[in-house]
């Protein structure tokens, strides 16, 4: 092994014989190694605090709990779901592997199991498990700076929060898929972290920007992709933040993409993130009423954003707070670009 520690895979299987044997591959191949003789054991290992494996290998065929229903427990438990598992069976009908990839098992390999394609299947599994780790990690670091750096500000303090709040809920309404509403969810906290790359001075001037620094605040978008770009597993998410700023009718930046070309969880974003901007006081003005806001988001659907989430948003805020659609005008200016948000 090349790294300073030692990976630990925990070996289930009721046979003595075929645990000694894969128990024997592993130690010679470097690893530590834990060994369960039953699924109801695995399991305890599992959750007992510490003793949480690297890798899991797994027989099919065991007495009481089998090494479907163990999988399934273990994928479908948060703390233990990015735990690779590998199953062996000596079964050989393509059913068996379907039911094993449906429990969630990351490798199937029959019986008897040839050494090094095992150990290749291991190594394989266990270095895409570190990868996702350190993407994790990465993660965990831009979030918590992207929410300190909202933190230092009171004008937009709690900010990206609502937006992922308001982006989720819409998202849903509109029947979004699950890993779209994701990607929105954690869109909306990091949306803004390009305005690290911005000068203070301009992100609180209270008065009208130069074009330079019209610019400056133009290039958040572009920045903030390249900060979450160690999340390259999350392609929609870097597309969302960088395609924010665009408006519906092609104006917007920094690519000048219109209707369609828009990804639809970026026009979401969009229309959130300008919702709350325009309720929130800014340096440059106080807040918006609720009428005000959704008045702007009316008039301005087709132009500034798409139509139809406008729409359903607006039905969002009317349902949740009794206001009638009717009583909503558009007589507020829209949002400074550049400015707002």
């Amino acid at each position: 092994m090349s790294t300073n520690f030692r990976d630990r895979i925990l070996i289930v299987d009721d046979s003595i014989q075929n645990v000694q044997l894969l128990e024997a591959y592993l130690e010679a191949a470097g690893y530590d190694v834990i060994c369960a003789y039953s699924g109801n054991e695995a399991l305890d290992i599992i959750s007992s605090d510490g003793a949480a494996p690297d890798l899991v290998i797994l027989d099919v065929m065991m007495p009481g709990l089998n090494g479907y229903q163990v999988c399934r427990e273990i994928k479908g438990t948060e703390d233990t779901c990015r735990i690779p598992v590998v199953m062996l069976t000596a079964l050989q009908e393509i059913d068996d592997k379907v039911n094993g990839f449906e429990a969630g098992a990351d490798e199937f390999l029959s019986k008897p199991v040839e050494k090094i394609e095992l150990l290749i299947r291991v190594k394989a599994l266990l270095r895409t498990k570190h990868l996702n780790e350190d993407l994790e990690s990465a993660r965990d670091v831009i979030y918590t700076l992207a929410l300190a750096i909202e933190a230092n500000d009171p004008y937009t303090r709690g900010h990206s929060e609502r937006v992922s709040e308001y982006g989720v809920r819409v998202a849903e309404r509109l029947g979004l898929e699950a890993e779209q509403q994701d990607a929105i969810r954690n869109a909306g906290v990091l949306h803004d972290i390009g305005k690290i790359g911005v000068s203070e001075t301009i992100l609180q001037k209270p008065g009208p920007l130069t074009s330079s620094e019209l610019i400056a605040v133009q290039d958040h978008p572009a920045i903030g992709e390249k900060i979450c770009r160690p999340l390259r597993s999350a392609n929609t998410l870097l597309t969302i933040i960088r395609h924010h700023q665009e408006r519906y009718d092609g104006e917007g930046y920094p690519d000048h993409l219109k209707h369609d070309q828009i990804p639809i969880e970026a026009r979401v974003i969009s229309v959130v993130d300008a919702y709350d901007a325009m309720t929130s006081p800014r340096p440059y003005r106080p807040p918006m009423s609720q009428h005000q806001a959704l008045g702007t988001l009316k008039r301005e659907a087709g132009k500034q954003w798409d139509p139809a989430i406008v729409d359903e948003f607006v039905r969002m805020i009317e349902e949740e707070t009794g206001t009638a659609r009717n009583d909503i005008a558009g007589s507020a200016q829209p949002p400074s670009v550049g400015q707002e948000a």
